[in-house]
């Protein structure tokens, strides 16, 4: 693998559907070059997790949870989403294997996330290196987690004292003497990046290394959610993942053939109401709050048996609409509706507009094909 690869640490943004999971796995592969199993569908050296309102910093970084052996009750520390990816990167500069490593977090504004990444906020600034600009203290009991990462099997004894295993030995250690050791070793072999980690290791300390990436989404069309300010903002790259319309509309293959059925019978093409759809809620953007994220992906509706019926546009698209795009003004809905029947209608209720569901689906078609 090439050592010229920078470290990406990018939230993508967008409306909902438009494939940001799938963007991040094309990221993933064309410039970080990590490997994507086609069997499993699973990216190699990766870790996921979804941020949400209960995520707390102990499930980022790690927690002591009781076990049960036997009649006994033990607590063990299990590390985090970060240390264990943290301890991957590690081991892979350690091993001098040029491998890239990835974190994943989804919907990362569901989540407290000045709470969850903790002291680790700190870390987000990077220098020209790819490196942490700075280090942060961890815990002995975070340091037993990222150790577990290294596959190092950490072990305390009874008076307080840390010791790994060492499978190249086949012996157990104390970490007092085993990490200068290994960082004077690594560094004799001109291995600075794994002599590096052992320094930090000696020291309790962390820092972000240049073979690890970050990758967030956020869906900023849900209004409930956490707040980013711009501290934590302004240490992230941004990437717009376009909706549907904007601009050349390249319908992806799995969708070409794919029809809108209604009561049976095959209508337009499934792309046509999307791109209509989202070019309705366009030539209505002074009545919608964040125009730009309050479109559909293509994704936003998954065909079933290359299809997508009426069933699933009422379950989904037209709640979608009326409580989150239209939910502060429905005269825009009314007005079309309106001028396609050639009556007043006035949609006091969302089973009104449900109602209303096929004439709808004529309009934004409509729209779709010019």
């Amino acid at each position: 693998m090439p050592e010229n690869i920078k470290p990406i640490q990018k939230i993508l943004f967008g409306s909902p559907g438009t494939g940001k999971s799938y963007q991040i796995r094309k990221i993933a592969i064309d410039k970080l070059k990590i490997p994507f199993d086609e069997a499993t569908q699973m990216l190699s050296n990766t870790v996921k997790t979804v941020f949400h309102p209960e995520y707390t910093y102990a499930d980022f970084m790690g927690k002591l949870l009781p076990l049960t052996q036997g009649n006994s009750i033990i607590y063990k520390f299990y590390p985090g989403h970060f240390l264990h990816i943290l301890g991957m990167a590690y081991q892979g500069l350690i091993d001098g294997n040029k491998d890239h490593y990835l974190l994943v977090i989804d919907e990362l504004n569901r989540g407290n996330a000045a709470a969850i990444f903790g002291t680790v906020f700190q870390l987000l600034d990077r220098e020209s290196d790819g490196w942490s600009s700075y280090e942060v203290d961890i815990s002995e009991m975070e340091l037993v987690g990222l150790l577990e990462g290294m596959e190092l099997k950490p072990t305390i004894d009874s008076h307080g004292v840390m010791s790994v295993y060492v499978k190249e030995e086949f012996a157990t250690k104390k970490c007092e003497d085993f990490f200068p050791h290994k960082k004077d070793e690594l560094a004799a072999k001109n291995n600075s990046a794994g002599s590096r980690v052992f320094s930090l290791l000696q020291q309790r300390r962390i820092n972000i290394p240049h073979n690890l990436s970050i990758i967030a989404t956020i869906n900023t069309s849900d209004e409930s959610i956490y707040y980013l300010d711009s501290a934590f903002k302004r240490r992230w790259g941004w990437e717009y993942v376009k909706a549907p319309g904007e601009g050349i509309i390249n319908i992806p293959e799995e969708l070409r053939d794919v029809k809108l059925v209604i009561d049976g019978e095959e209508q337009r093409a499934w792309s046509q109401y999307i791109v209509g759809i989202n070019k309705f809620i366009k030539s209505n953007h002074q009545v919608i709050r964040r125009i730009e994220d309050k479109q559909i992906g293509w994704w936003f509706i998954k065909p079933e048996d290359g299809k997508v019926d009426l069933d699933q546009v009422k379950d989904k698209l037209m709640f979608y609409l009326w409580d989150s795009v239209f939910a502060r003004d429905k005269r825009p809905l009314e007005d079309e509706l309106s001028k396609l029947t050639n009556q007043q209608i006035k949609l006091t209720s969302y089973s009104d507009f449900l109602d209303l569901m096929e004439e709808f689906m004529t309009i934004v078609g409509e729209l779709g094909k010019k």
